[in-house]
C-alpha cells in the first residue's frame, strides 16, 4: 500500500521533501511542507484546475439563459460566487478543491424546474437559497460530515473509480470522440469524412498522446501544458482551414479580444426573494418542496462523492478513510450555494475537475486560493478564457480519469459482499451520468447484501437511514 502511494505521488508530480520550499507566511498558513508540496506546485495546480473547469463560464450562462435569465448577469454571478466559494474552501479547509455552478444541477434548474414544470426561475433560485441555508445548518452540526464518515471504505474507493470513469466519459463525449448512436447508445465517431466533429475528435486524441508523454517525462504541470498544446494545435488547424468556425457549435479558437468589462448583476441579484411569493399560489408550495428535495439530494451526494473521489486520488484520506478539514469544505460549499442564489446562479458545488489540480501535486488550500483568483481575473479576460475549446479539455479529463481509476486495486474483489456494491457504484456513475446515482446504488445494494448475508455488524447505523431515503427518493421524487 505504501509503495503504491509513493508511486502515485511520483507520477502526479508531488515533490520529494528535499525539494520542498519553505515560503514564510504561505508555508505557515497552508502547512506546505507538512503536505509535501511548495508554492510553485500549488500555483500550477490551481491554474490547471481552473483551465480544466473554465468551460463552466461559457456553459452556465448558456443553460440558464435558456429559461429566461440574463446571460451576462448569470456569467457575472457565476464568476463572483466561484471566486468567493473557492477562496473560502482554501481558507476554511486547507483543501485543494474548486467550486462553481454545478453541471447537471444547472440543467435540472433550467430545463426541468422552469421549462418543464412551469416554475419561474425566481422560484428555482428561492429553492437553491433554502437548500444553501439547510446545508449550512447541516455542516455546522456535523450531519454532512457524519454521512461522509458512514460510507464504508470499499464504497469510498468505488466512488473514486466511478468518478474516474465518469469524467473520462465526459471528456471523450465533449471532445466528440464519442457520439450518439441509436443502436449502441454511444459509438466512436467515424473518420471517413472530414468535418469539424472529426477535427475535434482527432485533436482530442492527439492531445491525450501529448499529455501522456508530458506526464511520463514528469513535466511539471503536464496536464496544463497538454491543454494549451492541444488548443494551440487547434489554432493551427483553423488557420490551415481544417477547422471552420460556425458560431453555433464550433466557435473560433482565436480570441478576437483579450479584455472585457461587460458584466452586471442587476437583472438577477436578489431575484430569489420574488420566488417566495409564488409559494402561496396554487401548487406553488408542492412545486417548491419537490424542487428543493431534488436539489438537496443531488447536491448532497454529488458533493460527498466528489470530495471522496478527489481526496482519495491524492491520498488525502487518513487511515480510517476520513478527510481532515472536511467540515470547512462542506461549509464553504454550503455558503457558495446560498451566495449563488442571492447573486443569481444555480447551485454552487465542488467540482470533480478538482482532481486535475490534485493530479499535478495540489495538496493544500493554496491551490484553491490560486484558482479562486483565476476566476476573479476571468471576469476581465472573458473572451480569452471562453475561447478554450472542449477538445482541449478532453485530454485533461481522460488523464485525470485514469489516475482515479487506478484506485480500483484497493478493492478486495474476493469479498463479494463488498465488491458487488462497489462495482454497481462504479458502473452506475458513467452509465447514469450521475455521481449521486452511483452512491445511491452502491449504498442500497451494500445494505441489503450485508443484511441478507448476516454481516450486519459491518453496516453503520446511518446507512440504514440513507438506504430508506434513497428508496423513497426513487418512489416519490
Amino acid at each position: 500500500m505504501e509503495d503504491i502511494n509513493k508511486q502515485e505521488e511520483q507520477s502526479v508530480g508531488v515533490l520529494p521533501e528535499s525539494e520542498l520550499n519553505n515560503s514564510g507566511f504561505l508555508e505557515r498558513f497552508f502547512k506546505l511542507k507538512e503536505h509535501k508540496t511548495n508554492v510553485k506546485t500549488e500555483v500550477i495546480a490551481g491554474i490547471t484546475t481552473f483551465m480544466t473547469m473554465g468551460y463552466i463560464l461559457a456553459v452556465n450562462p448558456m443553460i440558464l439563459g435558456a429559461c429566461g435569465m440574463d446571460k451576462t448577469s448569470v456569467f457575472t454571478a457565476t464568476v463572483i460566487c466561484s471566486f468567493i466559494a473557492t477562496l473560502l474552501m482554501g481558507l476554511l479547509s486547507n483543501l485543494p478543491f474548486v467550486l462553481s455552478a454545478g453541471m447537471g444541477l444547472n440543467a435540472y434548474f433550467a430545463y426541468t424546474v422552469v421549462l418543464q414544470m412551469g416554475c419561474s426561475w425566481q422560484l428555482a433560485l428561492a429553492a437553491v437559497f433554502v437548500e444553501g441555508l439547510i446545508f449550512i445548518l447541516l455542516s455546522l452540526t456535523n450531519v454532512r460530515e457524519a454521512i461522509f464518515n458512514s460510507i464504508p471504505q470499499p464504497l469510498k474507493i468505488a466512488v473514486t473509480v466511478g468518478i474516474g470513469l465518469y469524467i473520462g466519459f465526459i471528456g471523450l463525449k465533449s471532445g466528440h470522440v464519442l457520439v450518439d448512436n441509436p443502436a449502441t447508445l454511444v459509438a466512436l465517431i467515424s473518420f471517413k469524412t472530414w468535418t469539424n466533429y472529426t477535427c475535434s475528435a482527432l485533436l482530442a486524441l492527439i492531445g491525450i498522446i501529448i499529455t501522456t508523454v508530458l506526464m511520463q517525462k514528469k513535466v511539471m504541470g503536464g496536464i496544463l501544458w497538454g491543454i494549451l498544446a492541444t488548443w494551440l494545435l487547434g489554432m493551427v488547424f483553423q488557420l490551415c482551414g481544417l477547422y471552420i468556425p460556425d458560431d453555433k457549435v464550433f466557435f473560433s479558437l482565436l480570441p478576437n479580444k483579450i479584455f472585457s468589462f461587460d458584466f452586471t448583476l442587476k437583472p438577477t441579484f436578489g431575484a430569489f426573494a420574488q420566488g417566495f411569493k409564488e409559494i402561496t399560489s396554487t401548487g406553488g408550495l408542492l412545486n417548491f418542496i419537490t424542487v428543493l428535495s431534488a436539489f438537496l439530494f443531488v447536491d448532497l451526494f454529488d458533493t460527498i462523492g466528489t470530495l471522496i473521489g478527489c481526496a482519495a486520488s491524492g491520498n488525502m484520506l487518513d487511515k480510517e478513510y476520513k478527510l481532515p478539514g472536511i467540515k470547512g469544505a462542506l461549509l464553504a460549499d454550503a455558503i457558495g450555494t446560498t451566495l449563488g442564489a442571492v447573486c443569481g446562479t444555480s447551485t454552487v458545488t465542488t467540482f470533480v475537475e478538482s482532481a486535475s489540480g490534485i493530479s499535478v501535486g495540489g495538496r493544500t488550500g493554496l491551490t484553491s486560493v490560486v484558482a479562486s483568483f483565476m476566476f476573479l481575473i476571468s471576469l476581465f479576460l472573458t473572451p480569452f478564457f471562453l475561447t478554450i475549446p472542449a477538445f482541449a479539455i478532453t485530454p485533461a479529463l481522460v488523464i485525470v480519469g485514469f489516475l482515479m481509476v487506478r484506485q480500483v486495486v484497493h478493492i478486495n474483489f474476493d469479498h463479494l459482499t463488498d465488491a458487488i456494491p462497489a462495482f454497481l457504484g462504479i458502473i452506475a456513475m458513467p452509465f447514469f451520468y450521475s455521481i449521486s446515482e452511483g452512491i445511491s446504488f452502491s449504498i442500497i445494494s451494500y445494505t441489503f447484501i450485508h443484511v441478507l448475508c448476516g454481516e450486519r455488524v459491518k453496516i453503520h447505523p446511518l446507512l440504514y437511514i440513507l438506504t430508506v431515503l434513497f428508496i423513497c427518493k426513487y418512489i416519490f421524487i
